[in-house]
């Protein structure tokens, strides 16, 4: 199912951290699209995170063999040593600006530790061919500790015309810097591309031609995502 010989980009976010992109991910990615498709009826929104659209837990043998290509190829590159836990999700983002929560109007951390010795790591990989549906950009805030968790606290509680108030962050995509978070890396979409990176750092989905979104998965904003607790 993966290239058995990726070639891997190494693209410095901040520090030590690092995004890794590999070109023709994916022996056969349509067939992961045809899948998609099959299965469109079972597509849903999430319940534990703030993901804009719907999802579709994959099955453990497709996360093992994701798993394999990550511990094969990439996990080193991110200081990982070995994997505690992975899952994988095929994504399609849906909802329209008018929707979103506050939440969905800023970068996010992925949150998978449940100790200080572990590391977040997160993989997309891009299933459509269009690339203004939008690649994936990283950032650093641009304020202090605790007014930064503030804000993320208030994106959880308040409803989006207090939040916009409060803090200046209008109902819409994140799709560049802002007086928040300064975007410190963008990586363009592209078929069967997929990247590595520290779920720990902000990150965000540049979804900036939002009428283009679309539930049908041979149109939309597809993509296979990865999780690794390590």
């Amino acid at each position: 199912m993966f290239n058995p010989n990726p070639r891997i980009e190494t693209l410095p976010i901040t520090g030590q951290h690092a995004c890794h992109v590999i070109d023709d991910v994916l022996l056969d990615p349509d067939a992961l699209v045809a899948l998609a498709t099959r299965e469109r009826a079972r597509f849903s929104p999430s319940q534990k995170n703030a993901y804009p659209g719907i999802e579709l837990r994959m099955p453990d043998a497709l996360s093992e063999r994701l798993d394999g290509f990550f511990r094969a190829h990439v996990r080193a590159r991110l200081g990982a040593r070995r994997t505690l836990y992975m899952y994988s999700r095929l994504s399609l983002v849906t909802l329209p600006p008018s929707a979103l929560r506050p939440w969905q109007c800023i970068c996010h951390r992925d949150r998978l530790l449940t100790s200080p010795e572990q590391v977040a790591l997160a993989s997309v990989l891009y299933l459509f061919r269009d690339p203004t549906l939008g690649g994936t950009s990283f950032y650093v805030a641009r304020r202090g500790p605790q007014e930064t968790a503030e804000l993320l606290a208030d994106s959880a509680r308040l409803p989006m015309a207090e939040f916009t108030r409060r803090h200046g962050v209008p109902q819409a995509y994140l799709t560049g810097s802002n007086d928040w978070f300064e975007r410190v890396l963008q990586v363009p979409a592209r078929w069967n591309r997929m990247i590595f990176y520290d779920g720990g750092l902000f990150h965000s989905g540049d979804i900036s031609s939002p009428e283009r979104l679309s539930a049908d998965p041979r149109r939309g904003r597809l993509s296979l995502n990865g999780f690794f607790t390590c």
